[in-house]
Order: C-alpha cells, then sequence, then structure tokens
C-alpha cells in the first residue's frame, strides 16, 4: 500500500507543477461543486422545478451513498495526501480519504438526474463534471488518484444498483401506510446516524429524515403539484431557497461552539427542517401562491 501512496504523491506533484493562484481558485470553485452546500442547491431546483419523485430519489440515493462512503473511510482508515506531505496541500479536508466523497457524490448525484433525462448529451455533461470534480480533489492534494478511482468505482456500483432495485422499492413503500411511512423516515436515518454520529452524516441523514416526512405527507394530502421550468420555477426557487437558508441561518446560529450532544442534535434538526421544507413546506406555499 505505502507504495501506491508514494505513486500518488508522484502523480499530484506532477499535476501541481501547473499550478496558480488562478487556477487554485478554479479549482476550489469546482471541488466545491461535489459537495453539501452544492447538493443543497441542486436538491430544491428538482424537486421545485424539474421533476418531484426524481428529488425524493435523489435525496434517498445520495444519503445513502454519503453513510456508505463514511463508513468505507472508516474500514480503510486511510491517510490524506498532506498528512505524508504537507507540501502538497493547497487545500486540507477532514478525515480519511478512501474512497472520494465528492468523487462518489457528485457521480451519484449527476448520474442519477442523467439516468431521468436519458439523453446523451446531459450523460456527457454529467461525465465532465464528475471528471472535473475528481480531479480538483487529486490537484488541491485533498486525496490520492486511487481515492478518487474508488470513489467512482462505488459511485457506478451505487447507480447500477439503485437503477436495478427502484422500481421494486418505490413500488413496496408506496404500498404502506402513513404511519409506516413516517417511522421508516424517522428511524432508517437515527439508526444510521447511530452507528456514526458524525457531522457530515448529521447533515445527509437530517435532510433524507426530513424529506421522507415531507414527501409522505404530501404525496397524501395534496398529490396534485407541478414543478415549472418557465419563470415560475424561477421565482419559486429564488423564494423557497431564500426561506430556506433564512431558516438555516437561525438555526445555525443556536449551535453550540463544542460538537457536544445538542450540537448534533440542532444539527439533525436543522437538516430535517430544510428537507421537510423542500418536499412539503414550499410545495404548499408555492399551491398558495399559484405558483
Amino acid at each position: 500500500m505505502e507504495s501506491i501512496l508514494q505513486w500518488g504523491l508522484e502523480v499530484i506533484r506532477i499535476t501541481q507543477q501547473m499550478q496558480s493562484p488562478l487556477l487554485n481558485s478554479i479549482f476550489r470553485v469546482i471541488t466545491n461543486l461535489g459537495g453539501s452546500m452544492s447538493f443543497l442547491l441542486v436538491l430544491p431546483l428538482i424537486f421545485w422545478c424539474i421533476d418531484y419523485n426524481l428529488g425524493i430519489r435523489v435525496s434517498v440515493l445520495c444519503s445513502i451513498s454519503a453513510f456508505c462512503n463514511f463508513s468505507l473511510k472508516v474500514f480503510f482508515s486511510q491517510p490524506r495526501p498532506f498528512d505524508l506531505d504537507p507540501g502538497v496541500g493547497i487545500e486540507t479536508a477532514r478525515g480519511y480519504g478512501l474512497p472520494s466523497g465528492h468523487a462518489q457524490g457528485s457521480l451519484v448525484l449527476w448520474g442519477s438526474i442523467a439516468a431521468w433525462v436519458k439523453k446523451n448529451w446531459f450523460w456527457v455533461l454529467a461525465a465532465i463534471i464528475v471528471a472535473l470534480i475528481g480531479f480538483s480533489r487529486v490537484y488541491l492534494g485533498v486525496h490520492f488518484p486511487t481515492d478518487v478511482l474508488a470513489g467512482w468505482l462505488l459511485g457506478i456500483a451505487f447507480l447500477c444498483l439503485y437503477l436495478t432495485l427502484q422500481p421494486k422499492i418505490e413500488s413496496w413503500l408506496k404500498g404502506q401506510s402513513l404511519g409506516i411511512q413516517l417511522l421508516l423516515s424517522l428511524a432508517v436515518p437515527l439508526g444510521l446516524l447511530l452507528m456514526y454520529l458524525t457531522g457530515v452524516l448529521v447533515y445527509q441523514l437530517g435532510i433524507l429524515c426530513g424529506v421522507g416526512i415531507g414527501a409522505a405527507l404530501k404525496v397524501r394530502y395534496f398529490p396534485s403539484f407541478v414543478c415549472r421550468t418557465s419563470w415560475r420555477g424561477f421565482v419559486r426557487y429564488i423564494i423557497g431557497i431564500t426561506f430556506m437558508f433564512g431558516v438555516f441561518s437561525i438555526l445555525r446560529s443556536a449551535y453550540p461552539v463544542q460538537q457536544t450532544t445538542s450540537y448534533f442534535v440542532i444539527g439533525f434538526l436543522n437538516s430535517a427542517v430544510n428537507g421537510v421544507w423542500i418536499s412539503l413546506g414550499a410545495p404548499w406555499l408555492f399551491r398558495l401562491l399559484r405558483l
């Protein structure tokens, strides 16, 4: 393993020979496309303007993928490049390196959207985005090339599993009572979170919990919701995202300084509230506003 890591460091050093302040800034922006904030910006767009059911699928898929990625990081416990050579660390990151969460998460997100769009041009676009995000992780010195490759392979496997099992799982869930759906929406994220109590999973699994609860209630009580891609969709997005980040900021200010139990509880509730807003609150408001 040591020889593979040394090879990876050499690849990073060669890649960074073209380093410049401009490129550093560009790749910092690109790498953020695979981060949690990007996911939080894209998810409402899918729910409100593209396809509501696709939004539910993306929420579930990305959240479970994030849990699996974190579990594997803990299992392999591999260092990051800057742990072995601080000189390659243009950026830093927390936790273990293998597999790359940005590589896996971006492939799962954009791959699931591409599978819904079913257009060759969108598959190409998705591949370019995923490739750039993966390359940015190597360029910035936060992942070895093998970390990124492992993330991509896991993302592909996860996506294939999702496309195979999705119809059966969705059919089973739709056949359950509202009580069972709400119970699953709460029990599954909390059960997974009890295995690994960490900030990344608090955010992802909180979103999953909120989306599950909101979607179950929305489908029961006002199933007719039409996504908008016209100017109404733009107005929806601006109103919805402004309210969401307003609430996010208020709850964020209540976070304790130390990562105590209350820190994680407030973080989970914050993400769950965002999930409920995305899947239930905002669609209800848009219906009242005739948007």
